[in-house]
């Protein structure tokens, strides 16, 4: 075999290589959640380990299907979850639209500030967030969680929209302008039809940042009532009836069970995630 052949054999096998283990790396934790849920509370943690289980069981679904406590929950992350994404969308596009295709003084100074937005962690301002939350009457109530991730997923969804907005044909808005359309009539008629990739591909990542935050749902929420599903699966602690023991086949059923729903959303908009992807990186 020449030795051009072998070189290129031996490339492809380690890049194949490096992309099972990536996958592998990635996907484990997925696959570990999902068999812990199935195992009985008593092999969880047999040893040796049991990487699939010998018998396997509902019971943890069952446990978590029929706690109302983590029922509610999950109503109350659907309802600040879709919120967020609606109000990131309505702000965001109009604001991406106006820095995306739009000239006026101060526009890079606004575009910096935005991203600079985009990489503050959370903790950075969770003490100012909260003066202003109990400033505001807001304390143990939902509204505290939409304001609080506002600031957060906004910002990302103006970044995103606003290199898509300006990635967008410019004649098909010149003709709505001959044909009399005010900016706004522009906006809303032509542009935002046209940019509907780009809206499902920042309002499905606003969601997930929503549906999975944890931080500010355990600083800011006290009342199980108002729980979401991250803050509610913290407090599974005391399901079995002992402070002491952390049941760990009721946390993996309800991972599972939280996870779904946004597995199912990447199903259902994928062409429209892929599309908005990629055609925010091609101008003209």
């Amino acid at each position: 075999m020449p030795a051009s052949r072998l070189f290129k054999l031996l490339g492809s096998g380690a890049f194949y290589l490096t992309v099972l283990v990536v996958v592998a790396f990635t996907l484990f934790p997925f696959y570990w959640a999902i068999v812990t849920s199935l195992k009985p509370s008593a092999d969880i943690f047999r040893v040796p380990v049991q990487y699939w289980p010998e018998r396997l069981t509902l019971e943890h679904y069952q446990t978590v299907l029929t706690n109302g406590q983590f029922l509610t929950a999950l109503g109350n992350s659907a309802l600040v979850s879709v919120t967020v994404v609606l109000l990131s969308l309505a702000v965001g596009s109009m604001a991406a639209y106006a820095l995306g295709r739009f000239e006026f003084r101060g526009r890079r100074a606004t575009l910096y500030v935005v991203l600079a937005m985009t990489m503050f962690p959370q903790i950075a301002v969770l003490g100012g967030l909260y003066t202003i939350i109990n400033q505001l009457g807001l304390f143990n109530r939902l509204p505290s969680l939409m304001l609080s991730y506002l600031l957060f997923t906004t910002p990302f969804t103006v970044w995103v929209l606003v290199q898509f907005m300006a990635s967008l044909p410019k004649d098909l808005e010149d003709a709505a302008y001959i044909d009399g359309a005010s900016s706004l009539q522009t906006f809303w008629r032509v542009m935002l039809p046209l940019a509907l990739p780009g809206l499902v591909t920042t309002g499905l990542l606003a969601f997930i940042q929503a549906w999975n935050e944890f931080l500010y749902a355990l600083s800011f929420i006290q009342s199980p009532e108002r729980y979401t599903v991250t803050r509610a699966i913290f407090g599974f602690q005391g399901i079995t009836g002992s402070g002491y023991e952390v049941p760990w086949g009721p946390m993996m059923a309800a991972t599972v069970v939280v996870t779904v729903p946004l597995v199912v959303l990447v199903l259902v908009f994928q062409r429209w995630i892929l599309a908005g992807l990629t055609s925010g990186g091609v101008k003209g």
